[in-house]
């Protein structure tokens, strides 16, 4: 049984990816020292809640009739986690190594409030993606894989967590820009990777090209100062459009972006944008890469 004060937990949210689910809890479980793992079923119709409790019976699992989607199931299981620090990974992904765990922690300096984790797309590159230079410093980047990453929860759930409204697809980089501004930074890691599957079971890459146009306008919305929204939204726009020509999914693309106004007209309320200093370093890590930071 997992003791009541585990070092860390893991949170894996799925729906209807039982085989791939499978894999990825045996991983989780056998990470050492015991974790704790939750798995939030969203509505799942494949027998996935049944395997977990037949096969997997010390995971924490909460099953769910109807599907909201795995931004709210990770804002949940970030709730449920009874550790400070909360490991997330996608149904079909698997830890690489027993070690992981333990490797990525001492990761957490005071000022770091998430570790990307070393990670690879099997089926794609054997590239490792994600991994610190070297170990000897504090590497920070702008944002973290939501499939291969670590919060300090407490400052999580503080900053309310990911924007539920995002649903699916950019919500990792809306919650890092935040907790920039709050003087957290993300943090890359260098233990063993996390092998990342891609599963093609349920997932829809018309979605994802509407989804990740539409939360980039929610994204320049909520977050960038004034002076500069213009800038963010006219090149988030020109460049979107023409991804959408090059994959051929330029309809669904036009639709995310007009989505993604038609949002910002009816939550504007939700407007809290960074500082231009927060805003200038985001960018800085985005387009010129990780920075070693001087302490």
């Amino acid at each position: 049984m997992i003791e009541l004060n585990p070092c860390a937990s893991v949170v894996i949210s799925t729906r209807n990816r039982r085989d791939d689910l499978r894999r990825a809890v045996a991983s989780a479980c056998a990470q050492k020292p015991p974790l704790e793992v939750i798995v939030i079923d969203d509505g799942s119709t494949d027998g996935t809640s049944e395997m977990i409790r037949s096969e997997f019976p010390s995971v924490r699992l909460v099953s769910h009739a109807e599907s909201t989607g795995y931004i709210v199931r990770r804002n949940e299981g970030a709730r449920l986690a009874r550790s400070e620090f909360v490991f997330v990974i996608d149904d079909d992904a698997e830890f690489s190594s027993p070690d992981i765990a333990c490797e990525t922690l001492p990761f957490f300096t005071p000022e770091v409030g998430a570790v990307g984790i070393p990670y690879i797309n099997v089926n794609h590159s054997p590239a490792v993606n994600q991994q610190a230079p070297d170990a000897k410093g504090v590497w920070i980047t702008n944002t973290y894989i939501g499939t291969a990453h670590v919060l300090r929860k407490e400052l999580f759930l503080r900053l309310g967590g990911y924007r539920e409204l995002y649903y699916h697809q950019g919500e990792e980089e809306d919650y890092c820009i935040r907790m920039l501004q709050e003087n957290y930074y993300v943090r890359l890691g260098c233990a063993k990777p996390i092998f990342h599957y891609l599963s093609r079971v349920q997932r829809s890459f018309s979605k994802v090209s509407y989804y990740g146009k539409r939360n980039l306008v929610l994204f320049a919305w909520y977050n960038v100062p004034w002076r500069l929204l213009p800038i963010q939204l006219a090149g988030s726009c020109v460049k979107g459009l023409w991804h959408g020509l090059k994959t051929f999914y330029f309809w669904r693309t036009i639709l995310g972006f007009l989505a993604g106004f038609g949002a910002v007209v009816c939550f504007r309320a939700g407007r809290h944008p960074v500082s231009r200093e927060t805003y200038k370093l985001y960018r800085r890590l985005k387009h010129q890469g990780p920075q070693k930071l001087l302490t």
